[in-house]
């Protein structure tokens, strides 16, 4: 691995699945910011508890990266400044020891964990906190969705250009084998969270993530670590979602969320769904089981062979998403949402969950409805007319291929 010289640039070099991408410190700010990771578990390097109580104000001058923020260490309140490194040897490296700016930093949070002390004025000893055992998903995820959002609105005119420079089947062949990476990290997350958690509070956790957006992942995950499954139920009840929303009141992102988004509703959504079926995870299994026999004889070659369309007709997708909403949600989650929570949640906990399956259920993921996919994404598809041609049907793999393709792409020009 390597880093950026700069401190406010600092870039390491960290090798995914299908290749080398670059992680940036500004990433790492975000991921704070957002507190996007298991703050229930965090302990500083000696092994004291972390409570964090209020990130800070984002700084992108000079100085700490924030202001003012509030934390507890082992019940010890602690009101100051918070600095962010890669690595905790840039903390010297950038001379901060001898930096009257970094005076009133209490914590020194880094992406992997520390080989020593982090030592401040007259050899204070500043406690340190290491982010990489705490995030959710793996950096290469995390660097990928940074990229989906700063593309979000972007015209893509390049990735267009170089990708028309291909043939229609080069274009298909190279978003396939994107797809079915991404395929392999959600399958991979799946299978650690399973292993941590257990089947149940997994499918739990998946939920309500998906549920959170981009924008209220953390708080949501959060949320679902503290309040387990089983008291989900007791939520439906105005007055207790209400507790439940205020509880987490300066976590949840309002701004540029869409109404439908806003975590008030989505918790009362999720509040409805676990009042009508409270044991969602195990129905989902069951349902899987019972559907299988009509979708295991589609096998790589015929899956690869199929277009979404013959796909989801010989599938019976509309019926099985039908009865997948019904049965196990309730029919309290619905469109783009609906779709997003079962390609990005159902099928990967279950090709976890029954690894015999995966060619049926990356089938299944590959050729389903697409869920919450940027415009600019959806634009680019129909634009190079790799939709299904005769309907201009959209299906999930192709949007999620495309988008780890463009990220791709940014990656090799910024090397």
């Amino acid at each position: 691995m390597s880093a950026g010289v700069g401190e406010h640039t600092a870039v390491a070099e960290i090798q995914g699945l299908d290749g080398a991408f670059s992680f940036a410190e500004r990433l790492l700010q975000r991921i704070w910011l957002r507190l996007d990771f298991d703050v229930t578990r965090a302990v500083t390097s000696d092994g004291r508890a972390v409570k964090i109580l209020y990130p800070g104000t984002w700084n992108r001058l000079g100085g700490p990266d924030f202001f003012n923020a509030k934390i507890e260490i082992d019940g010890e309140p602690l009101q100051g400044d918070v600095e962010l490194h890669l690595r905790a040897s840039d903390w010297a490296a950038h001379g901060h020891p001898e930096d009257a700016k970094y005076a009133r930093v209490i914590l020194h949070v880094v992406l992997f964990p520390p080989q020593g002390p982090t030592l401040g004025a007259a050899g204070k000893l500043i406690p340190a906190l290491a982010l990489l055992p705490l995030l959710y998903r793996s950096l290469e995820e995390y660097a990928e969705e940074d990229a989906v959002e700063r593309l979000a609105n972007h015209p893509l005119a390049a990735a267009q250009e170089a990708l028309l420079a291909l043939s229609v089947e080069e274009q298909r062949t190279r978003l396939r084998e994107c797809a079915r990476v991404r395929w392999r990290q959600k399958v991979g997350f799946a299978e650690k969270r399973i292993a941590r958690l257990g089947w149940r509070e997994a499918c739990h956790q998946t939920a309500l993530e998906i549920l959170g957006y981009r924008f209220n992942r953390g708080p949501m995950l959060l949320l679902a670590t503290q309040f387990p499954l089983d008291r989900w139920p007791s939520v439906a009840a105005g007055e207790a979602l209400e507790s439940l929303y205020l509880l987490y009141q300066e976590r949840w992102n309002r701004q540029a969320v869409r109404p439908a988004n806003h975590p008030k509703a989505r918790l009362r959504q999720y509040a409805e769904w676990t009042a009508a079926v409270a044991d969602w995870p195990e129905k989902l299994r069951r349902v899987y089981l019972e559907e299988r026999g009509s979708i295991r004889w589609l096998r790589a070659p015929e899956i690869e062979g199929l277009s979404t369309v013959k796909f989801r007709k010989r599938a019976g997708a509309a019926d099985l998403i039908a009865r997948l909403s019904r049965e196990v949600g309730g029919d309290a989650i619905g469109g783009t949402r609906l779709h997003t929570l079962v390609a990005d949640g159902f099928w990967p906990l279950l090709a976890a969950e029954y690894p015999e399956e995966d060619v049926v259920l990356s089938g299944c993921w590959y050729h389903g409805y697409s869920g919450d996919v940027p415009e600019s994404i959806t634009r680019l598809l129909r634009a190079l007319e790799l939709t299904d041609r005769r309907s201009s049907v959209l299906c999930h793999g192709l949007a999620q291929g495309l988008l780890g393709w463009v990220w791709r792409e940014e990656e090799r020009r910024q090397q």
